[in-house]
């Protein structure tokens, strides 16, 4: 059996030899070269002794020409080699580590060591460059912590890195980059460079406040939330909730999408804005609010949600939005543009329980203040409607008083008058009558006298003239029996009528008649314009009820316009 060769390799190389195929033996704790590889690869760690014998033996077996071993020499060089060479010549470029931009697109822990995909993007997304990178476990529990307490970001996919690298080249194992320092303050300065680039460009296109302008909804029916679905934010969230809904106080619809990863910030933009169109559709309005919330993180985790359209589609939402992104010291764009930001997701639920007692104690206070207002009201009218009652009964009552009395006392002298007429007449009948006897006596007397002296020649004088005085007197009593009657149906009538009129003169027969009794400010009637004065509250009774007014102007007639 054919002695190890045993290396002598410097501590800062061993990586280097390591990676060309040697191994380490413990007990001998040294370097050596395994059986199957060619020694001369090794050529820079073996001892000298071992290099010369090893050109003397590779010279002798070219150069003796009466050797033969029966077969020919290999043609061309041995993969192991050329790739020992690569790695020798990758080793001697890159004998200390270089700092190194990449971007993390896998990271795999495996036996306390990690392993990293790195790659090289354009601005617009496209590969530029892969590589693998490999930290050592005792190297990764130094700089791992230190990288997370830096950033509070775990080392994961999407990040942008700068780390001191040194390419190593393994003839088995290919290229990797052996990673020993992390910069910490290069990853926040990309998260905050890009957060800072989407901030500037949503202020300048004019809309980064735009959502927190809108006004905080009066009430809360029905709310559209965002968030990853059997997420622990979300179940704290819908423990209280879910109760609401339960008791009809408000409507709760969940939209589901991811929350980290490649692609999430587009996924959340596209279930949020299906979700809101179908509400639209099918419901008939748009939702009192929008909701986004997910449970805490790494910052990495919460880094995916600064994009800039997901950003930018919050801004331009019709309806308020409020964010429970993580705790209270996580921060991302999302928070910033929203309506209302709240820490957890537990505390948005809260903020609008709060805000729906809020607005039902303000309207049990207001529905309390209006109780009273018209209770009070209407106890105000009522003990007014009972004064006005009483003073319009009072003043009615005075009034068919007055009434009654007048009509009475024209009642008196109406029947005064008519018997006192009628006296009149039987008095002047007998002197008439009288009156009347004497001329016909006289006027017999006469014919007597005349018939006597003329007696044969005026017989039929006399006769006619006899007959001329009986249809004279008959004439004459006739229009005196006439004219006595027409005097007492005239007293009559006349009597009967001022009765009637003063039996019609009662208060409602005569406003039936279309006249309208005027009641002033303190309930008395107004029977002179210049009672009342401009801005007079007044009343003007009708047959069928009462119009109050207001007197805009007085015009008071020539002749009365000096009087109070």
């Amino acid at each position: 059996m054919t002695p190890p060769r045993y290396l002598k390799v410097p501590f800062r190389e061993k990586d280097q030899a390591k990676a060309l195929g040697a191994r380490w033996d413990a007990e001998a704790s040294s370097w050596y070269v395994p059986s199957g590889l060619e020694p001369s690869i090794f050529s820079k760690w073996l001892p000298a002794e071992q290099v010369s014998m090893l050109e003397t033996s590779t010279e002798r077996a070219v150069s003796a020409p009466g050797t033969s071993t029966g077969l020919a020499a290999p043609k061309g060089v041995a993969l192991s080699q050329l790739l020992a060479g690569v790695s020798a010549a990758v080793a001697s470029a890159f004998r200390e580590g270089v700092w190194v931009r990449a971007e993390v697109m896998r990271v795999d822990a495996r036996n306390a060591n990690v392993y990293l995909e790195l790659s090289e993007r354009t601005s617009t997304g496209d590969v530029l460059a892969t590589g693998r990178g490999f930290i050592a476990s005792r190297i990764a529990n130094r700089i791992l912590p230190e990288f997370q307490a830096a950033t509070g970001v775990t080392l994961g996919p999407g990040i942008k890195v700068l780390v001191r690298a040194k390419p190593v080249f393994n003839a088995r194992w290919g290229l990797s980059l052996e990673v020993d320092a992390i910069d910490a303050s290069f990853t926040l300065g990309d998260m905050a460079a890009r957060l800072r680039e989407i901030r500037t460009r949503l202020q300048r296109e004019g809309i980064f406040d735009a959502n927190k302008r809108l006004e905080m909804p009066e009430d809360f029916e029905l709310v559209l939330v965002v968030a990853p679905e059997d997420a622990a934010g979300l179940g704290d969230f819908r423990a209280d909730a879910d109760i609401l809904h339960r008791h009809g106080v408000c409507e709760f619809v969940y939209a589901h999408a991811r929350f980290q990863g490649d692609g999430c910030a587009a996924e959340i933009l596209e279930s949020s804005a299906r979700s809101l169109a179908r509400m639209e559709s099918t419901r008939g309005r748009k939702p009192d609010a929008v909701v986004v919330i997910r449970g805490g993180g790494a910052v990495n985790d919460l880094a995916w949600l600064n994009d800039y359209a997901l950003a930018r589609w919050i801004c331009e939402c019709p309806v308020p939005v409020f964010s429970g992104i993580g705790h209270e010291r996580d921060n991302t764009i999302l928070d910033e543009v929203a309506h209302t930001r709240f820490d957890t997701p537990s505390k948005v639920v809260a903020g609008i329980r709060d805000r729906i007692v809020e607005r039902t104690r303000s309207a049990m206070e207001a529905y309390r203040t209006i109780t009273v207002a018209a209770e009070r009201a209407v106890n105000d009218r009522r003990q007014q409607a009972e004064r006005l009652v009483l003073a319009v009964k009072t003043g009615a009552v005075s009034a068919i008083q007055r009434a009654r009395l007048e009509s009475e006392r024209l009642s008196g002298a109406v029947r005064s008058d008519a018997l006192r007429r009628v006296a009149q007449a039987r008095q002047a009948t007998p002197a008439l009558f009288a009156e009347v006897r004497s001329g016909v006596s006289q006027a017999i007397s006469d014919a007597r006298s005349t018939a006597q002296r003329l007696h044969a020649i005026t017989v039929e004088r006399a006769k006619a003239a006899a007959a001329s005085a009986r249809s004279a007197c008959a004439t004459h009593v006739g229009v005196t029996r006439d004219r006595s009657l027409l005097l007492v149906d005239s007293a009559r009538n006349a009597s009967q009528a001022l009765i009637r009129e003063v039996m019609g003169q009662g208060p409602q027969r005569t406003l039936a008649r279309g006249f309208a009794l005027v009641h002033s400010q303190d309930g008395r009637p107004a029977s002179r314009a210049g009672a009342v004065r401009p801005g007079d509250r007044i009343d003007i009774e009708l047959a069928d009820g009462r119009l109050a007014a207001t007197v805009g102007d007085v015009n008071l007639k020539p002749e009365h316009r000096g009087e109070k």
